[in-house]
């Protein structure tokens, strides 16, 4: 990209104020706080229901770039930089990448529907890159933000595009058709997501159906109702296995990992075969099948290359490595879009200020191998990056594009200098090419642990976050609470998102996990809620903020603030208005003011309170007047001690209950990680933790036979029984045995059978399809924590907090 200044001025019209000296714009950007921004980049400060990024353009200013599209200049930016001022900046977005997609002329294929389509562009560009240089959506790119993002990666080298499309309401897909213009499109299966966003299933497809609007051909699966929707205009082409009538018509025949495809396509007739026998990737497989037919491509190199799909990852994993690295697996993509997506959560995550990235030869750029391992350098140089591996032949010759570089011409030859690379305190992106098989660099260098993992879903917190983020005044901070090692989630990893998402403070309950954040590197203040004395001093010496509830922790905590000769040193009062567990009571306060008056060791950052039953709608006049007591007890310190701290009481359920009592912040607890008290709140709340096993051993106990301790299982039929090496050592509670409770195995239930042991836990398979080694959901979607802690009469807070530390988290991002 290289578009003159004015250029954009002209096509936005926007007002401009600013420097009118021309320059060239080479970059668009949205996020601030990424370290491939420049001078040269246009920066677009998008404006949503949770973030406002105006309100980090100085920040931007001071990284370097000077060009910005926003609906007004920010205070204090003034002469600061050059502004294009607009009445929608998203708009402005959109409008500047369907330019730009006018620019070019090649074929672009556009898909669409509600499952299965970055699957599916996936398996497209895998297909047809040997005969391409493709500019494909990365990752799930295909929304209002990401599809303009996508686009805008088309540079002059490209010469096939495969964009994806995602809407959630009526009138979205008119944005983006124009940003696309696919020549060919392709409608995937359509289900019930986003079913809320539209009035009915027929309003779907037609919103759907616009981003077709000016192709020369749709294909799709062959449909009564779509076919009534789809305008006369469009030529199709479809496919079907129980209509003999579609212009391809299939039959299948599914073995234990394969499924072959018998194909007839008006007299042509033949086979193909590809490596999946559910029904959801036989759907998109075929999708791909009819592109290729419509593109001309002969049987012999349909079959070959349609037998070689493969499962489509599409997760950044952060995984604990050996020698205290942390990993992000990304070892199945090497493009030069995802590695910019790649290098930006490898920021967002890092562990260590040393940063490695292993990366293979990078395919389907779309630029000459000079110019793209040029802007990869210039990538590595921006975000900081401490040494770079690379590995294969291409990366190789130009070992000189980058500092501190090796090379080597596998990954055997990699793997065989393992030991000498010295691996050590480091965080490391393994990115490349399938075809380098970096699974086995991500076996080499993870922490062996044993096979049972709590997953977390980074985009659900973020999920979770916004959500509560949009119940606030414009106001109000937010604090985060990570204690309890993020209740059980991981505490570093989630506090370094939240610090990414910018929260105003976090909260831990003891000093040690206060510590073990700042040891890590993390920034934002943080509260220590149940401080110790004996651990004041170490609080003072990490920069920590106590929590301070008592006359006699206070003169504690005074005492050694003299000894260090401490200034100002921030603190927390916290007031009890009912909880009756710690604080000040009514009754103390005016002592607590007269400690306090005149002494300048401290300064109270804030005031605090905790309620009691903000999630009980039958006490809701006990939690209105913890309110009002909160409010005239802080009232008195306030004006008393002449200070403006922050005040906060409400917690997670209170943030959605008592919006009146929002006061300058609020803490979140357990509503990050996805549960509510509320179930109709829950719907909106997606899930983070999924605790994953396997099947160790699968036997068949007879008729009579018992299973586990006590015999408390008496088999009353032969029964396939499965045990699973997870049990309560690891945080499953002996309540959720003896048929109580159950897991998931390839989509069914399977009973718990008898009593859960200290490190294994047996389950009933029968007529269940599944082998040993076969993946185990514990809980997730289903069973819910919500659900175990019904059964087990428990709270969900104990069911997170109590997966050991034994048992391995893995981090990802979708």
């Amino acid at each position: 990209m290289n578009i003159p200044i004015q250029k954009i001025i002209t096509l936005l019209e926007a007002e401009f104020v600013g420097n009118p000296k021309e320059a060239i714009i080479d970059a668009v950007a949205i996020d601030s706080r990424s370290l491939q921004n420049s001078s040269t980049t246009l920066f677009f400060a998008l404006v949503g229901p949770n973030n406002d990024a105006h309100s980090y353009i100085k920040e931007v200013v001071e990284k370097g770039v000077q060009y910005f599209v926003v609906t007004h200049i920010p205070e204090g930016c003034q002469g600061k930089a050059n502004f294009l001022i607009v009445n929608n900046t998203l708009e402005a977005l959109q409008h500047f990448a369907a330019y730009y997609r006018s620019l070019f002329d090649f074929p672009v294929i556009g898909i669409t529907g509600s499952n299965g389509k970055t699957i599916v562009k996936e398996w497209l560009n895998f297909v047809l890159s040997p005969d391409y240089n493709i500019i494909r959506s990365p990752k799930s790119y295909n929304s209002q933000v990401g599809v303009p993002i996508s686009v805008i990666g088309i540079n002059e080298q490209h010469n096939f595009g495969i964009f994806e499309a995602g809407i959630s309401t009526v009138s979205e897909m008119e944005k983006l058709e124009p940003i696309i213009r696919p020549t060919i499109g392709v409608l995937t299966n359509i289900g019930s997501a986003h079913d809320e966003g539209f009035s009915n299933t027929d309003e779907k497809i037609k919103e759907k159906l616009h981003l077709f609007d000016r192709s020369q051909i749709l294909i799709y699966e062959k449909n009564d109702l779509v076919e009534t929707l789809i305008p006369a205009a469009i030529s199709t082409f479809s496919w079907s296995c129980t209509a003999p009538d579609a212009d391809v018509f299939l039959t299948k025949q599914r073995s234990t990992n394969n499924t072959i495809l018998s194909v007839r396509q008006a007299k042509r007739q033949f086979e193909i075969t590809i490596p999946f026998h559910d029904e959801a990737s036989i759907e998109n497989a075929i999708s791909c099948l009819l592109v290729l037919l419509y593109l001309n491509y002969d049987v012999v190199t349909i079959q070959n290359r349609m037998e070689l799909l493969y499962p489509v990852e599409m997760r950044l994993k952060v995984k604990d490595g050996i020698n205290n690295c942390s990993l992000i697996d990304d070892s199945y993509s090497a493009d030069f879009q995802s590695l910019k997506i790649a290098l930006d959560f490898l920021e967002s995550q890092k562990q260590s200020s040393n940063k490695t990235v292993i990366l293979s030869d990078i395919f389907q750029s779309g630029l000459t191998n000079e110019e793209l391992y040029s802007r990869v350098g210039q990538l590595v140089v921006a975000n900081k990056i401490s040494r770079v591996i690379g590995i294969g032949a291409t990366i190789a010759q130009f070992e000189n594009q980058f500092q501190n570089c090796i090379t080597f011409k596998n990954t055997s030859d990699f793997l065989a200098q393992l030991e000498q690379l010295n691996f050590e305190n480091e965080t490391i992106l393994i990115k490349g090419a399938r075809s380098f098989q970096f699974e086995k660099i991500v076996a080499a260098l993870e922490e062996k642990t044993h096979e049972t993992v709590l997953e977390i879903n980074l985009n659900a917190i973020s999920h979770n976050l916004n959500f509560y983020k949009s119940k606030l005044q414009p106001n109000t901070k937010m604090m985060v609470m990570v204690k309890a090692f993020g209740y059980g989630n991981g505490g570093f990893e989630i506090a370094k998102l939240l610090e990414y998402h910018q929260v105003d403070y976090l909260g831990v309950a003891f000093a040690d996990e206060g510590i073990s954040l700042k040891n890590a590197g993390i920034q934002l203040p943080i509260m220590v809620l149940n401080p110790e004395s004996t651990s004041f001093p170490a609080i003072i010496q990490h920069e920590l903020e106590p929590e301070i509830y008592s006359l006699k922790g206070l003169k504690a905590f005074l005492k050694i603030a003299e000894q260090h000769n401490l200034h100002q040193f921030p603190i927390h009062i916290k007031l009890d208005t009912g909880m009756h567990r710690l604080g000040f009571e009514a009754d103390t306060i005016q002592e607590l003011i007269q400690t306090l008056k005149g002494n300048q060791r401290v300064v109270i950052k804030s005031i605090l309170s905790h309620m009691a039953t903000s999630d009980a709608e039958e006490h809701k006049a006990f939690s209105l007047a913890q309110i009002r007591l909160f409010e005239e007890l802080s009232n008195q310190l306030m004006q008393e001690l002449h200070i403006q701290p922050i005040r906060h009481i409400l917690n997670t359920s209170g943030i959605s209950n008592f919006p009146e009592g929002q006061f300058d912040m609020v803490r979140l607890g357990i509503g990050l990680y996805g549960v509510s008290n509320d179930s109709e709140e829950q719907k909106y709340l997606e899930n983070v933790s999924t605790l994953k096993s396997v099947i160790s051993q699968i036997r068949t106990v007879p008729t009579g036979e018992s299973v586990g301790y006590g015999r408390r299982f008496m088999a009353e039929k032969p029964t396939r029984v499965a045990t699973i090496p997870i049990g309560y050592a690891d945080g499953i509670a002996r309540l959720w045995g003896n048929g109580v409770g159950y897991v998931l195995i390839n989509k069914e239930k399977a009973l718990i059978l008898g009593s859960v042991c200290m490190d294994m836990l047996m389950v009933d398979v029968t007529g269940i399809a599944c082998a040993e080694g076969a993946a185990v959901i514990v809980f997730g979607e289903s069973p819910t924590v919500i659900e175990m802690a019904q059964k087990t009469h428990t709270i969900p807070y104990e069911i997170l907090t109590s997966i050991s530390q034994r048992v391995k988290r893995v981090f990802y991002r979708e």
